[in-house]
């Protein structure tokens, strides 16, 4: 399980890493693997996303309420197709 987790959290933070839509502000280190936090650069398009991804049977990506954002929590029940559901949603989103 933790191959597994450690592979799905990296997919993710290598996207977002690479992204010049989407940021993580997390210094790496402190990276969680179970709750990959992200940002969209244009705060405005926050709520188009989670109602496309609602849409999209991509369900509960609203961060904290105190901190904001988004949040993908890819715990252990979360397959790696859930993460590539989402990769591939958020790719298609940016364009």
């Amino acid at each position: 399980m933790a191959d597994i987790n450690a592979r799905k959290a990296a997919k993710l933070y290598d996207y977002i890493d690479k992204s010049d839509f989407y940021y993580n502000n997390v210094d790496k280190p402190y990276r969680s693997r179970m709750n990959v936090i992200f940002r969209i650069r244009d705060e405005s398009l926050y709520p188009e996303f989670l109602a496309q991804a609602t849409s999209a049977g991509l369900l509960f990506l609203k961060g904290h309420k105190l901190v904001g954002g988004l949040r993908a929590s890819i715990y252990n029940a979360m397959p790696e197709a859930g993460v590539d559901a989402l990769l591939n949603f958020m790719e298609d989103f940016r364009s």
